[in-house]
Order: structure tokens, then C-alpha cells, then sequence
């Protein structure tokens, strides 16, 4: 099969779990399946290790689960969109099953439900113990591998959107023997998100947002950029990308010590089981202080480790670290955005054409602050209302214009240390300022820093713009929540704009 008897098929972007479900929505409509790596590789899908959160407990219900997710999103999340997913959460585990995934379950045969932070009752849906990410790829490859009507282009990662008369025309792709210009009028981004970025994450350092330079390139508009969730718990070493110790050890009773012992957050309301964004704050302030922080298994878990999250004791091992017997060092890390493409509740962008699904795509779950456990069932869940959307929606490529040449392949390296500076969990505007005005001249650069450098300059534009502390977003000049309650909506023309005026002032220039 040439490219060209592609022509015409929705071309979806990313080949994680978000991407992979969109793929078998669709059937038996043919599609295009990019995945930059060899399907099931390089995402941050496999490192899941919590779960899907789903209120199928006897004791819970999705009013619970809606209460739970708006309370973590801090005031911001889109209420409707939030009743919406968590009341197809249940069905949504169902399907799954019926795709193959073995999920955990209890003595009495059940689903096994695990306890997370924020969440009110036990609703988290795992498999393999601390391996949810890695089995719910499992399947979806192999359910993709078994459809026809999906066509996988591996090694091959897309580099332009083509744009014409402000409708979607196609998709210039980079892969192992060249380029490749799609011609489509219907492109599902699911991407992933701007771990990447940062020197301390759990993601792939690949994925630094590049759905997001794609989307905004083509003049899409992007929402929440400056909300990124660090996880308080990834092993502290030199492996990068970090590895997570799952909250869910938490929620089976693990507690954060210091370097005498001392449980230092014991006085935080929900203390261990706090909302990622304090937890990771209190971690943030007490390293600053120059202390160490391990979270401490040996009492809640001891012998147990093993059996109930296996992947993370054999990391922890690897490092020197017996579970049993030793505290596990940790620190926080990057790990979730819950910013990203503007979309409405059927995951279409501002641009027609342009659909996003998965944490790629911005659609109100999370709100400021991602309650644990409800990205993978977002995935799921919205990849559904996408595919839908995808289908019933006109096909009309035309490619008349073609690139003149196609970019340099990206890379992130020069832009990580200036974001991470300035866009960690504690923020400031001399900071933000300082890495708007050192990204603008990468982000309108030819050189490979380019889509990197613009997914970095629209985060602290917006992280500027956003003069309270909210959520996830904490500025030490403005502590307080603002009044008003508002989402951020950017697009690229507009943060370069206020990025060239940010760089006139006499803060940047002397910077």
C-alpha cells in the first residue's frame, strides 16, 4: 500500500492509549495511525502504573466521583464534561474487558479497587498490581494489530499540519525513508503531553508537546496551558525519565518521611492523601529547606511490596533500594498537563478539521488540578465521542499547497533547563518573564528548538497572565485565588505578541 491510497482516511497522530482507542472507534471506517515509534514504544501510556478511576464500588456512585473531581479541579473544571465522563466511567470498563484487559480482582471476584489521593472512596480500576498502562497497551495493540481498517505507519511522526483557507488539508509526516504529505481533511491529535520539557519528569523525554506546536502552528487555539501537575512521588536518581512510585502506595498507607524520620506533612489536611498539587508543594518546600524525603512502605506494606506493585519494587531494587527494609528516596516530577488543545465536548479544535483526544487535548476534566486516576478514563471515554464526531464529519481533501521544506527533526535539550526553571511547582514573575523573553527568539528560530521553544513560550505566557495560585499553578507573588474564576485561552500569534512586548521591559533586557 503506497501513501496515496491513504488519501482521504482520518489520520490520527500518537499511538497511545488515547490514539489506539480513537483507531478502534472508528472501525471499520479506514484510518491512518501514526506512531513515532514501534506501536506500544515510546509513550507515556505503558508508565501508567495507578489505574482508570470508575465508581463501580458498592459504596460509591458518580455523584461521588463528579464531587471528587471538582473538588480537586480547584473551580475550573468544565462541570458538564466532568458528569459526562464519569458517568460513562463504568461502561467504559466494560468495554475494556471485552478488548481483552485483565483487570485486577479481589478474593470474592470482583474488581479490585485501589484508594488514590482526593478520591473518597476506593474506585481505581488496576491491572497487573502497579501495571495498568503497560497491560491496557498490551491489548489495544493487539486489537489494532487485528483490525484491518487500521493502517499503522510506525516510525513515522507528524511534522506540519497543512492549512488552507483556515480548513485542515493534510498532514506532512516524517518517517524511516522520508517524508510523506497525507491527504486529509480530518486529523485526531493524540499526542500526549510537555513532560518532555522538564528536567525532572516521568514522561518519555519525547514528549514535550509537539500536538501542541502542530495545533498552534495551524492557529488553533490553546486552553490552560500553565496547569502542570508534578507528582510528588518519583524515585529521586540519575534515571531519567524518573520513575513514578505510584500513589497508589500511598493509598495502601505509605507515609512521606524526612531524613530523621519525621513525618513532615502529618499536619496537612489529607496529609499523604492531600491533592497532588499540596502534597508536591510540601515535598517542593521541604527539599528547599535542604532536607531529603523518602515515602515510607516498611509498616503499611512490608513483605506485601512485592506482590502488590511489583514494576516499582523491581525499579526500586535496581537501584540499590529493598522496599521491605529501606525508605524509597523521592522528589517531585512532571507528570501530567492538563492544559492543551481547546476543544469542545466532542473534541473538536478551533480549526475545522482539527479533532485532539487524550492530555493532548484541554477538554475541562481536570480543571486546575487532575484528580488521580481520571486521565486513562478520559482517554477512553473521549476517544468514543471523537471517533463519533470523525465520522459525521464531511471529507473533503485538497492539497494544493505543499511545504517547501521539511523542519528539523525537534528537540527539546535547549529549552528544558529555561522551562524548568521557570515553570516548576513554585513560580514567580521575574522567572516567567525571564524564560518568556529567553524562549522568543527559539520559538521564531528555523533551528530544532522551534516547536519545543513554542509549547514552552505559550506555557509561560499564560502561567503570566494568571496572577493568582490556583491548583496546580502556585505563584509566590500572587498566593492567593483570584475571585474571579477564569480559563486561559492563547494562541500562538498572541503569545508571540505579548512575549515581544514582555521582551522590551526593563526586567528582560537587563535579565
Amino acid at each position: 500500500m503506497t501513501t496515496r491510497d491513504l488519501t482521504g482516511r482520518p489520520v490520527i497522530a500518537g499511538a497511545g492509549i488515547a490514539g489506539l482507542m480513537t483507531a478502534l472507534e472508528l472501525a471499520p471506517e479506514p484510518v491512518v495511525l501514526l506512531s513515532a515509534a514501534p506501536l506500544g514504544g515510546e509513550a507515556s501510556s505503558p508508565l501508567a502504573q495507578g489505574g482508570l478511576a470508575a465508581a463501580i464500588g458498592d459504596d460509591d456512585s458518580p455523584a461521588l466521583h463528579i464531587a471528587d473531581s471538582l473538588a480537586a479541579g480547584d473551580g475550573l473544571c468544565d462541570e458538564a464534561v466532568v458528569r459526562g465522563i464519569v458517568e460513562a466511567a463504568p461502561l467504559a470498563i466494560e468495554k475494556l474487558e471485552r478488548l481483552g484487559i485483565a483487570f485486577d480482582r479481589a478474593p470474592d471476584g470482583k474488581i479490585a479497587l485501589g484508594l488514590e489521593a482526593a478520591h473518597s472512596r476506593r474506585r481505581i480500576v488496576h491491572a497487573g498490581g502497579d501495571a495498568t498502562g503497560r497491560e491496557l497497551m498490551r491489548a489495544l495493540v493487539a486489537a489494532v494489530r487485528r483490525t484491518p481498517s487500521i493502517s499503522v505507519l510506525e516510525g513515522f511522526s507528524a511534522r506540519r499540519l497543512i492549512v488552507q483557507d483556515g480548513v485542515l488539508a493534510g498532514v506532512l509526516a516524517s518517517g524511516p525513508k522520508g517524508d510523506v504529505v497525507l491527504a486529509t481533511s480530518r486529523v485526531v491529535l493524540a499526542t500526549g503531553g510537555v513532560g518532555g520539557l522538564f528536567r525532572d519528569t516521568t514522561n518519555p523525554l519525547g514528549c514535550f508537546g509537539q500536538g501542541l506546536a502542530l495545533a498552534a502552528r495551524a492557529g488553533a487555539e490553546l486552553a490552560d496551558l500553565e496547569f502542570v501537575q508534578f507528582h510528588p512521588t518519583a524515585l529521586d536518581s540519575s534515571i531519567r525519565p524518573m520513575r513514578l512510585v505510584s500513589e497508589a502506595v500511598r493509598g495502601e498507607g505509605a507515609i512521606l518521611i524526612d531524613e530523621t524520620g519525621r513525618r513532615f506533612l502529618a499536619d496537612l489536611p489529607g496529609a499523604e492523601l492531600a491533592t497532588r498539587d499540596t502534597v508536591a508543594r510540601g515535598v517542593f518546600r521541604h527539599l528547599a529547606r535542604g532536607h531529603r524525603v523518602f515515602l515510607d512502605t516498611r509498616l503499611c506494606l512490608g513483605a506485601r511490596f512485592s506482590t502488590r506493585f511489583p514494576a516499582i519494587d523491581a525499579f526500586c531494587r535496581e537501584a540499590g533500594i529493598d522496599p521491605t527494609a529501606d525508605p524509597i528516596p523521592v522528589r517531585p516530577a512532571a507528570h501530567y498537563h492538563m492544559g492543551g488543545v481547546a476543544v469542545d465536548t466532542e473534541g473538536r479544535s478551533t480549526v475545522s478539521g482539527l479533532w485532539a483526544c487524550g492530555e493532548v487535548a484541554s477538554t475541562g476534566l481536570h480543571g486546575a488540578n487532575r484528580l488521580a486516576s481520571n486521565s486513562l478514563i478520559e482517554a477512553v471515554v473521549a476517544s468514543g465521542w471523537v471517533a463519533d464526531s470523525v465520522r459525521n464529519a464531511a471529507n473533503s481533501p485538497a492539497v494544493r499547497m505543499f511545504p517547501q521544506q521539511t523542519p528539523i527533526r525537534p528537540d527539546a535539550s535547549a529549552v528544558r533547563g529555561i522551562v524548568s526553571s521557570a515553570l516548576g511547582v513554585l513560580r514567580n514573575l521575574g522567572g516567567l518573564r525571564q524564560a518568556a523573553a529567553e524562549l522568543l527568539p527559539l520559538a521564531t528560530s528555523d533551528s530544532a528548538s522551534a516547536d519545543p521553544a513554542i509549547v514552552g513560550l505559550m506555557m509561560a505566557v499564560s502561567a503570566l497572565g494568571r496572577e493568582e495560585s490556583r491548583g496546580a499553578h502556585s505563584r509566590t507573588d500572587y498566593p492567593a485565588r483570584a475571585a474571579v474564576v477564569r480559563r486561559t485561552r492563547l494562541t500562538l500569534d498572541a503569545a508571540l505578541d505579548t512575549a515581544r512586548d514582555l521582551d522590551l521591559t526593563p526586567m528582560a533586557r537587563s535579565a
